[in-house]
């Protein structure tokens, strides 16, 4: 090559990269997907940024450049929006609006607790027009305004008295919020409702156990058992603007591993039911699972996408560690490819205990998968944990587990994760990466090329999206449960995740719930930045309140014993107080150790006291 040839040859590609700069300087600027709008983007469920500033060049210089307390202690799921230079999520509790460059705090908002509380966990928000929606735990719906986080309205949408809370993430969509409570695990009759935007009142119900006269109800072949069938909604919704459907997740059957007092296929539990989005009249089904007796539910959004040919698509994760595509079209299954272990998934539990895997706490959870429609790849994340069900009669109680009745979550049964690429065509597996600790986070796709995710022990990756290569693997300090998003601001590209979640740290480090946020360029952050929280925003620190945030999730709301949890229930008969609070202390694994930390000697005190009551209790 002549040197006028490599003069030209360099120039041209010097142009090139110029051109690569400022398209991305632009796109940072306020281009189109600059903003993360929904819980996950678009409504369609699809992870994707079309951003392209953090690409494989780069990536593995991104760092926190600030991070945040959110002073709420316990589960921290929340999905994250960032509308207009400002970043939106939730803890149990709060609502909270922050810079989306700084950290810096725009608002905070603590709910007014009304009644009991049901549930422990907080999905994230609804935006449109102005206004944000949320569930609460003691069962309400509500809307906020995203410049100041006044509450417009708040209506009761759930009974926490039986045992519903709001805690999905709902969607918004011509003047409708979409939203259902959960509460599979306490025996609900479920159900998924829109909502009038502008003053809360209910528009329509469609009921996800069928009775009566209802489509389904012969599915259910002991009619009364339809009465505490589950089939809650508890992540997310997604929506088709073009077709005006709704497509909802819905969860187990109660109770979750006694199938012989529920026989039939207990429609439309472990399905997508498809709904029109305006009346809510039913449009379409499938079920992943009949009958489950493992709660295998489908505990994520359907994710909605179009192949290269032009063909429907809506890809379906499933507890039971199945991604599941099926085609809009025909509404049959296309492919159905496992992304964590599968063992023994064609049996049910029995009363001397079936091992199977996924556990009840495993495969793909509330985040479910994404789309890349530059690489036509699915990407999902998932967990790997075994457990042993055992079946067996439980009468039922309003408000309280209906397991049916236990599952053996032994401390030493290994437990990973798997970040997973699937061909968005054939269902084939293109690569996937074995975590060290359970993938329940978000996963996020970039026009870049990029994957990004994380794991509850608290690592930050990023990958390949071709390859799975990985080009960043950062610990961010506390378990990843709940959205991680990438959004630009001026010139840069930013990405946020949200870090801490007690509520999952049987199986992972949890940590203070905060929000961090990286880039690949910029000053470091230093030590986070902590909330003031005072006495008077805050709900007291009582020792049902700890108990409620920390505990409950595994021990049940009342003591009973649960998913992971021993029964507490006359406690204070084989332990004495001074060994409960030694237990509480350092406990013994898989209970989490949260002191100190998320608790301090006197919550310590308070929660054991709290304990020790219930052998009091019926």
């Amino acid at each position: 090559m002549t040197t006028q040839s490599s003069f030209f040859v360099s120039m041209a590609r010097g142009v090139v990269l110029a051109m690569a700069l400022a398209a991305a300087s632009a796109q940072a600027a306020g281009a189109p997907g600059a903003e993360w709008r929904g819980y996950a983007n678009d409504l369609a469920s699809q992870r994707y940024s079309p951003l392209i500033a953090i690409n494989a060049g780069n990536a593995a210089r991104l760092r926190s450049i600030c991070r945040i307390a959110l002073g709420d202690p316990g589960s921290l799921e929340s999905g994250i929006l960032m509308l207009n230079s400002t970043l939106y999520l939730t803890t149990v509790h709060t609502t909270v609006a922050l810079d989306a460059r700084t950290c810096a705090l725009r608002w905070r908002t603590v709910d007014t607790i009304g009644g009991p509380e049901a549930g422990h966990a907080n999905r994230g928000l609804a935006y449109l027009d102005g206004r944000l929606f949320r569930g609460t735990q003691d069962g309400r719906l509500e809307a906020l305004d995203a410049k100041t986080g006044a509450v417009l309205w708040s209506v009761q949408a759930g009974d926490t008295v039986i045992g519903e809370s709001m805690a999905a993430a709902p969607i918004a969509w011509n003047g409708l919020v979409y939203m259902g409570p959960a509460g599979s695990d306490v025996g609900i009759r479920g159900r998924v409702s829109a909502f009038d935007a502008a003053t809360g009142k209910e528009v329509w119900r469609f009921n996800t156990i069928p009775q009566g006269d209802d489509f389904g109800a012969e599915t259910w072949q002991i009619p009364e058992s339809a009465k505490r069938g589950g089939g809650a909604t508890w992540t997310s919704y997604t929506l088709d603007p073009a077709t005006g459907e709704v497509f909802v997740p819905v969860a187990n059957p109660g109770p979750d591993f006694d199938i012989s007092v529920r026989p039939g296929a207990n429609l439309f539990t472990n399905s997508v039911v498809v709904l029109d989005a305006r009346t809510g009249k039913l449009k379409w089904y499938y079920q992943v699972r009949p009958n489950d007796g493992f709660d295998w539910d489908l505990g994520a959004a359907p994710m909605l996408y179009r192949t290269p040919s032009g063909a429907q698509r809506v890809a379906l994760g499933s507890k039971d560690g199945f991604v599941y595509l099926l085609d809009r079209a025909t509404h049959r299954l296309v492919a159905r490819t496992a992304v964590t272990t599968s063992v023994n998934a064609d049996k049910a539990p029995t009363p001397q205990g079936t091992y199977a895997c996924p556990g009840p706490l495993g495969g793909v959870e509330w985040n479910g998968p994404g789309y890349n429609p530059k690489t036509g790849a699915v990407y999902v994340g998932a967990v790997d944990w075994c457990n042993t069900f055992v079946s067996g009669a439980q009468a039922f109680t309003p408000g309280q587990l209906y397991l049916g009745t236990s599952i053996d979550l032994k401390g030493d049964n290994p437990r990973s994760g798997w970040v997973s690429a699937l061909d968005g065509v054939t269902g084939k597996l293109k690569w996937r990466f074995h975590t060290p600790a359970p993938v329940v986070a978000g996963v996020t796709s970039t026009a870049s090329g990029l994957v990004m995710t994380g794991d509850l022990a608290g690592n930050f990756y990023v990958f390949d999206a071709v390859t799975g290569r990985v080009l960043q693997r950062r610990n961010l300090g506390g378990a990843l449960a709940g959205g991680v998003i990438t959004y630009a601001v001026g010139q840069r590209q930013y990405v946020a995740a949200t870090v801490g979640n007690i509520s999952r740290s049987s199986f992972g480090d949890g940590g203070p719930p905060q929000l961090v946020i990286l880039s690949a360029d910029g000053p470091s952050g230093g030590p986070p930045r902590v909330l003031a929280v005072s006495d008077t925003d805050t709900p007291t620190r009582s020792g049902h309140d700890l108990y409620g945030s920390l505990c409950a999730a595994c021990h049940g709301a009342n003591g009973e014993g649960g998913a992971g949890g021993a029964s507490l229930v006359g406690i204070s008969g084989r332990r004495s107080h001074d060994q409960v609070v030694a237990w509480i202390k350092a406990p013994k694994p898989p209970m989490p150790k949260l002191f100190p930390g998320a608790l301090s000697a006197s919550d310590v005190e308070a929660v054991a006291r709290y304990v020790e009551s219930f052998s009091k209790r019926p």
